[in-house]
Protein backbone atom coordinates (compact mmCIF):
# COMPACT_ATOMS: atom_id res chain seq x y z
CA UNK A 1 0.00 0.00 0.00
CA UNK A 2 1.37 3.41 -0.95
CA UNK A 3 1.56 5.79 2.04
CA UNK A 4 -0.59 8.90 1.96
CA UNK A 5 0.94 12.24 1.05
CA UNK A 6 1.12 13.11 4.76
CA UNK A 7 2.80 9.80 5.65
CA UNK A 8 5.21 9.70 2.73
CA UNK A 9 7.92 12.14 3.98
CA UNK A 10 8.66 10.07 7.10
CA UNK A 11 8.81 6.87 5.06
CA UNK A 12 11.17 8.45 2.54
CA UNK A 13 13.44 9.70 5.31
CA UNK A 14 13.53 6.19 6.79
CA UNK A 15 14.67 4.96 3.36
CA UNK A 16 17.59 7.38 3.27
CA UNK A 17 16.07 9.64 0.61
CA UNK A 18 17.92 12.98 0.48
CA UNK A 19 15.99 15.83 2.07
CA UNK A 20 16.03 17.89 -1.11
CA UNK A 21 14.03 15.17 -2.89
CA UNK A 22 11.21 14.82 -0.35
CA UNK A 23 8.86 17.59 -1.48
CA UNK A 24 9.24 16.73 -5.16
CA UNK A 25 8.49 13.04 -4.52
CA UNK A 26 5.38 13.94 -2.51
CA UNK A 27 4.20 16.01 -5.48
CA UNK A 28 4.96 13.14 -7.88
CA UNK A 29 2.92 10.83 -5.70
CA UNK A 30 -0.10 13.02 -6.42
CA UNK A 31 0.50 12.74 -10.16
CA UNK A 32 0.91 8.97 -9.94
CA UNK A 33 -2.23 8.51 -7.87
CA UNK A 34 -4.28 10.59 -10.31
CA UNK A 35 -3.20 8.40 -13.28
CA UNK A 36 -5.16 5.08 -13.40
CA UNK A 37 -2.64 3.48 -15.77
CA UNK A 38 0.27 4.40 -13.51
CA UNK A 39 -1.56 3.01 -10.48
CA UNK A 40 -2.25 -0.28 -12.26
CA UNK A 41 1.41 -0.56 -13.26
CA UNK A 42 2.42 0.19 -9.67
CA UNK A 43 0.19 -2.61 -8.38
CA UNK A 44 1.60 -5.10 -10.89
CA UNK A 45 5.20 -4.21 -10.10
CA UNK A 46 4.67 -4.41 -6.34
CA UNK A 47 2.85 -7.75 -6.64
CA UNK A 48 5.71 -9.19 -8.71
CA UNK A 49 8.30 -7.82 -6.30
CA UNK A 50 6.83 -9.14 -3.05
CA UNK A 51 5.81 -12.57 -4.34
CA UNK A 52 7.74 -15.34 -2.52
CA UNK A 53 9.91 -12.97 -0.47
CA UNK A 54 13.40 -14.21 0.24
CA UNK A 55 13.42 -16.66 -2.67
CA UNK A 56 16.64 -16.28 -4.63
CA UNK A 57 15.33 -15.28 -8.03
CA UNK A 58 16.15 -11.60 -8.52
CA UNK A 59 13.72 -8.94 -9.71
CA UNK A 60 13.04 -7.23 -13.00
CA UNK A 61 11.29 -3.91 -13.51
CA UNK A 62 10.04 -2.67 -16.88
CA UNK A 63 11.94 0.20 -18.48
CA UNK A 64 9.74 3.27 -18.74
CA UNK A 65 10.14 5.54 -21.78
CA UNK A 66 11.94 8.86 -21.44
CA UNK A 67 8.70 10.59 -22.40
CA UNK A 68 7.40 9.78 -18.90
CA UNK A 69 9.82 12.39 -17.57
CA UNK A 70 10.51 12.71 -13.87
CA UNK A 71 7.58 10.50 -12.90
CA UNK A 72 9.06 7.74 -15.05
CA UNK A 73 12.54 8.20 -13.59
CA UNK A 74 11.14 8.06 -10.05
CA UNK A 75 8.35 5.53 -10.58
CA UNK A 76 10.28 2.71 -8.95
CA UNK A 77 10.91 4.80 -5.85
CA UNK A 78 7.18 4.37 -5.25
CA UNK A 79 7.36 0.64 -6.03
CA UNK A 80 10.00 0.29 -3.30
CA UNK A 81 8.00 2.47 -0.90
CA UNK A 82 4.87 0.36 -1.46
CA UNK A 83 6.87 -2.88 -0.98
CA UNK A 84 8.58 -1.65 2.18
CA UNK A 85 6.15 -3.09 4.72
CA UNK A 86 6.20 -6.48 2.97
CA UNK A 87 9.97 -6.81 3.20
CA UNK A 88 10.03 -5.44 6.74
CA UNK A 89 7.54 -8.16 7.72
CA UNK A 90 9.80 -10.75 6.09
CA UNK A 91 12.77 -9.36 8.02
CA UNK A 92 10.84 -9.55 11.28
CA UNK A 93 9.79 -13.15 10.58
CA UNK A 94 13.46 -14.01 10.10
CA UNK A 95 14.49 -12.20 13.27
CA UNK A 96 16.65 -9.77 11.31
CA UNK A 97 17.66 -6.82 13.51
CA UNK A 98 15.94 -3.53 12.82
CA UNK A 99 19.21 -1.70 12.21
CA UNK A 100 20.24 -4.16 9.48
CA UNK A 101 16.81 -3.88 7.88
CA UNK A 102 16.90 -0.10 8.01
CA UNK A 103 20.42 0.27 6.59
CA UNK A 104 19.72 -2.22 3.84
CA UNK A 105 16.57 -0.50 2.63
CA UNK A 106 18.17 2.95 2.99
CA UNK A 107 20.19 2.06 -0.09
CA UNK A 108 17.24 3.54 -1.99
CA UNK A 109 18.42 6.99 -0.93
CA UNK A 110 21.98 6.23 -1.96
CA UNK A 111 20.81 5.24 -5.44
CA UNK A 112 18.98 8.56 -5.77
CA UNK A 113 22.26 10.28 -4.88
CA UNK A 114 24.11 8.17 -7.48
CA UNK A 115 21.60 9.23 -10.16
CA UNK A 116 21.91 12.91 -9.24
CA UNK A 117 25.71 12.72 -9.37
CA UNK A 118 25.61 11.05 -12.79
CA UNK A 119 22.70 12.83 -14.47
CA UNK A 120 22.07 15.95 -12.42
CA UNK A 121 18.40 15.00 -12.04
CA UNK A 122 16.13 13.05 -9.71
CA UNK A 123 15.74 9.34 -10.51
CA UNK A 124 17.23 5.86 -10.33
CA UNK A 125 19.98 4.70 -12.71
CA UNK A 126 19.30 0.97 -12.21
CA UNK A 127 15.93 0.58 -10.48
CA UNK A 128 15.82 -3.19 -10.94
CA UNK A 129 18.86 -3.57 -8.70
CA UNK A 130 16.84 -2.38 -5.71
CA UNK A 131 14.50 -5.32 -6.18
CA UNK A 132 17.13 -7.45 -4.43
CA UNK A 133 16.88 -5.30 -1.31
CA UNK A 134 13.09 -5.19 -1.25
CA UNK A 135 12.76 -8.95 -1.79
CA UNK A 136 15.03 -9.98 1.08
CA UNK A 137 17.89 -11.22 -1.11
CA UNK A 138 20.52 -8.57 -0.30
CA UNK A 139 21.76 -7.09 2.99
CA UNK A 140 24.05 -4.24 4.00
CA UNK A 141 26.40 -5.51 6.69
CA UNK A 142 28.99 -2.89 7.47
CA UNK A 143 31.01 -1.71 4.48
CA UNK A 144 29.89 -4.46 2.09
CA UNK A 145 26.61 -5.71 0.69
CA UNK A 146 25.93 -9.44 0.58
CA UNK A 147 23.55 -10.95 -1.95
CA UNK A 148 22.18 -14.43 -1.37
CA UNK A 149 22.90 -16.33 -4.59
CA UNK A 150 23.93 -19.70 -6.00
CA UNK A 151 27.14 -20.73 -7.71
CA UNK A 152 26.81 -20.86 -11.48
CA UNK A 153 28.55 -23.30 -13.77
CA UNK A 154 31.72 -21.29 -14.33
CA UNK A 155 32.24 -20.04 -10.78
CA UNK A 156 31.08 -23.32 -9.26
CA UNK A 157 33.38 -25.18 -11.59
CA UNK A 158 36.29 -23.04 -10.42
CA UNK A 159 35.53 -23.65 -6.74
CA UNK A 160 35.08 -27.39 -7.24
CA UNK A 161 38.29 -27.67 -9.28
CA UNK A 162 40.15 -26.06 -6.38
CA UNK A 163 38.88 -28.74 -4.00
CA UNK A 164 36.37 -26.45 -2.31
CA UNK A 165 33.33 -28.34 -0.93
CA UNK A 166 30.82 -26.06 -2.71
CA UNK A 167 30.19 -26.32 -6.44
CA UNK A 168 27.61 -25.42 -9.11
CA UNK A 169 24.15 -24.89 -7.65
CA UNK A 170 25.32 -24.47 -4.06
CA UNK A 171 24.54 -21.30 -2.07
CA UNK A 172 27.03 -18.47 -2.09
CA UNK A 173 27.24 -14.84 -1.04
CA UNK A 174 27.84 -12.33 -3.81
CA UNK A 175 29.82 -9.35 -2.47
CA UNK A 176 29.03 -5.83 -3.69
CA UNK A 177 31.04 -2.68 -3.07
CA UNK A 178 28.98 0.51 -2.92
CA UNK A 179 30.08 4.11 -3.21
CA UNK A 180 29.33 6.80 -0.60
CA UNK A 181 30.30 4.24 2.09
CA UNK A 182 33.81 5.33 3.01
CA UNK A 183 37.16 3.68 2.24
CA UNK A 184 37.34 -0.02 1.38
CA UNK A 185 39.85 -0.69 4.14
CA UNK A 186 40.92 -4.24 5.07
CA UNK A 187 39.60 -3.63 8.58
CA UNK A 188 36.17 -2.58 7.30
CA UNK A 189 36.03 -5.64 5.02
CA UNK A 190 37.07 -7.97 7.86
CA UNK A 191 34.30 -6.53 10.02
CA UNK A 192 31.72 -6.97 7.25
CA UNK A 193 32.75 -10.57 6.62
CA UNK A 194 32.56 -11.33 10.33
CA UNK A 195 29.08 -9.84 10.47
CA UNK A 196 28.03 -11.83 7.40
CA UNK A 197 29.22 -15.18 8.77
CA UNK A 198 27.16 -14.67 11.91
CA UNK A 199 24.17 -13.04 10.18
CA UNK A 200 23.47 -15.70 7.56
CA UNK A 201 24.13 -18.62 9.90
CA UNK A 202 21.57 -17.19 12.31
CA UNK A 203 18.87 -15.86 9.98
CA UNK A 204 19.16 -18.27 7.03
CA UNK A 205 20.29 -21.50 8.73
CA UNK A 206 18.75 -23.68 6.01
CA UNK A 207 21.53 -22.61 3.61
CA UNK A 208 25.24 -23.25 4.09
CA UNK A 209 27.09 -20.22 2.82
CA UNK A 210 30.64 -21.51 2.42
CA UNK A 211 31.70 -19.32 -0.49
CA UNK A 212 32.06 -15.60 -1.15
CA UNK A 213 32.17 -14.46 -4.77
CA UNK A 214 32.57 -11.12 -6.49
CA UNK A 215 32.08 -9.99 -10.08
CA UNK A 216 33.52 -6.50 -10.44
CA UNK A 217 35.98 -4.36 -12.36
CA UNK A 218 37.62 -3.84 -8.96
CA UNK A 219 39.04 -7.35 -9.44
CA UNK A 220 40.63 -6.48 -12.80
CA UNK A 221 44.29 -7.51 -12.23
CA UNK A 222 45.48 -4.50 -14.23
CA UNK A 223 44.71 -2.35 -11.20
CA UNK A 224 47.70 -3.92 -9.44
CA UNK A 225 49.98 -2.25 -11.98
CA UNK A 226 48.31 1.13 -11.58
CA UNK A 227 47.88 1.34 -7.80
CA UNK A 228 50.30 1.05 -4.86
CA UNK A 229 50.70 -2.48 -3.50
CA UNK A 230 49.26 -1.42 -0.13
CA UNK A 231 46.18 0.31 -1.60
CA UNK A 232 42.78 -0.78 -0.31
CA UNK A 233 41.69 -2.08 -3.72
CA UNK A 234 44.80 -4.20 -4.25
CA UNK A 235 44.46 -5.64 -0.76
CA UNK A 236 40.78 -6.35 -1.47
CA UNK A 237 41.81 -8.21 -4.63
CA UNK A 238 44.25 -10.34 -2.65
CA UNK A 239 41.35 -11.99 -0.81
CA UNK A 240 40.10 -13.65 -3.99
CA UNK A 241 41.08 -16.62 -6.09
CA UNK A 242 40.48 -15.81 -9.77
CA UNK A 243 37.86 -17.71 -11.75
CA UNK A 244 38.53 -18.14 -15.46
CA UNK A 245 36.18 -18.84 -18.34
CA UNK A 246 34.35 -15.52 -18.41
CA UNK A 247 34.00 -13.20 -21.38
CA UNK A 248 36.80 -10.87 -22.38
CA UNK A 249 34.74 -7.91 -23.58
CA UNK A 250 35.99 -4.59 -22.15
CA UNK A 251 33.78 -2.49 -19.90
CA UNK A 252 35.16 1.02 -19.62
CA UNK A 253 31.94 2.82 -18.70
CA UNK A 254 31.50 0.90 -15.41
CA UNK A 255 34.78 2.04 -13.82
CA UNK A 256 34.33 5.59 -15.11
CA UNK A 257 30.81 5.73 -13.66
CA UNK A 258 31.92 4.30 -10.30
CA UNK A 259 34.93 6.58 -9.92
CA UNK A 260 33.75 9.79 -11.59
CA UNK A 261 29.95 9.51 -11.37
CA UNK A 262 29.13 9.48 -15.09
CA UNK A 263 30.23 6.67 -17.37
CA UNK A 264 29.90 8.88 -20.46
CA UNK A 265 32.43 11.53 -19.46
CA UNK A 266 35.10 12.23 -22.12
CA UNK A 267 38.20 10.24 -21.26
CA UNK A 268 40.51 13.14 -22.04
CA UNK A 269 38.78 15.28 -19.42
CA UNK A 270 38.71 12.82 -16.52
CA UNK A 271 40.17 14.41 -13.36
CA UNK A 272 43.41 13.17 -11.77
CA UNK A 273 42.76 14.21 -8.15
CA UNK A 274 43.22 10.80 -6.46
CA UNK A 275 45.32 7.71 -7.05
CA UNK A 276 42.26 5.80 -8.26
CA UNK A 277 41.19 8.60 -10.62
CA UNK A 278 44.69 8.69 -12.08
CA UNK A 279 44.79 4.90 -12.39
CA UNK A 280 41.45 4.63 -14.20
CA UNK A 281 41.85 7.70 -16.42
CA UNK A 282 45.52 7.31 -17.31
CA UNK A 283 44.98 3.67 -18.30
CA UNK A 284 42.19 4.67 -20.71
CA UNK A 285 44.13 7.64 -22.06
CA UNK A 286 47.03 5.27 -22.81
CA UNK A 287 44.70 3.19 -24.99
CA UNK A 288 43.95 0.48 -22.45
CA UNK A 289 40.60 -0.96 -21.42
CA UNK A 290 39.07 -2.18 -18.17
CA UNK A 291 37.54 -5.61 -17.73
CA UNK A 292 35.28 -7.27 -15.23
CA UNK A 293 37.08 -9.47 -12.72
CA UNK A 294 35.65 -12.64 -11.20
CA UNK A 295 36.86 -14.25 -8.00
CA UNK A 296 35.95 -16.25 -4.93
CA UNK A 297 37.24 -17.28 -1.52
CA UNK A 298 36.04 -19.76 1.10
CA UNK A 299 33.97 -18.51 4.01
Amino acid sequence: MLPTADELPEVLLDLGVPHEDINALVALRGRLWADPDARRLLDRCVDALVRDPGTVRGARFPVLPEACGELGRCFFVFVCVAAREHVRAFHRDRGIPDDVSRRTLADLGRHLAVHRRARGTRGLVEPGWLGLHFRGELYQLGRLQFQRAVLGGRMGGATAAAGHPAGPGDPCLNLHITDFQGPLTPEACDRSLGLAREFFARHFPEDRYETAVCHSWLLDPQLRHRLPADSNIVRFQERFRPADGYGTEPDDTGPVAFVFGDGNLPVAELPRRTALERAVGDHLRAGGHWYGGHGWFPL
